[in-house]
């Protein structure tokens, strides 16, 4: 793994993981958030990509609706062609250039409860 400034303890790591979790689980369907700012609301905002392997690597994350998270941009993951199948199904709608029209589905809440 990438090595970051800000380094985390084990306990900050687990914290960090089980907020990353928590706040997958409560994307709305049809929506989407971003890694980074599901990195900045675990109160770690230079951990994006740390976002992405907590969702890829942890036992029990597919159970999620980690097809809801896209990047800043709103381009799906690599290599994962069934993600843009399922954001489809729930109507989030793609621009010409194979990306989530933003505008439309960014969910972005201020506050999550229990966080």
């Amino acid at each position: 793994m990438r090595d970051y400034p800000d380094k985390m303890t084990p306990e900050q790591a687990r914290m960090f993981r089980d907020d990353v979790l928590n706040i997958v689980s409560q994307i709305p369907r049809g929506r989407v958030t971003t890694y980074g700012h599901i990195a900045a609301l675990t109160g770690w905002p230079s951990h994006a990509r740390m976002v992405g392997r907590t969702l890829r690597y942890t036992p029990g994350a597919d159970q999620l609706p980690c097809h809801r998270v896209v990047n800043i941009v709103g381009r799906t993951a690599p290599g994962w062609g069934r993600q843009r199948i399922l954001l489809e199904e729930e109507g989030v709608t793609f621009k010409p250039n194979g990306r989530v029209d933003m505008q439309r589905h960014l969910w972005e809440p201020e506050l999550l409860l229990d966080l």
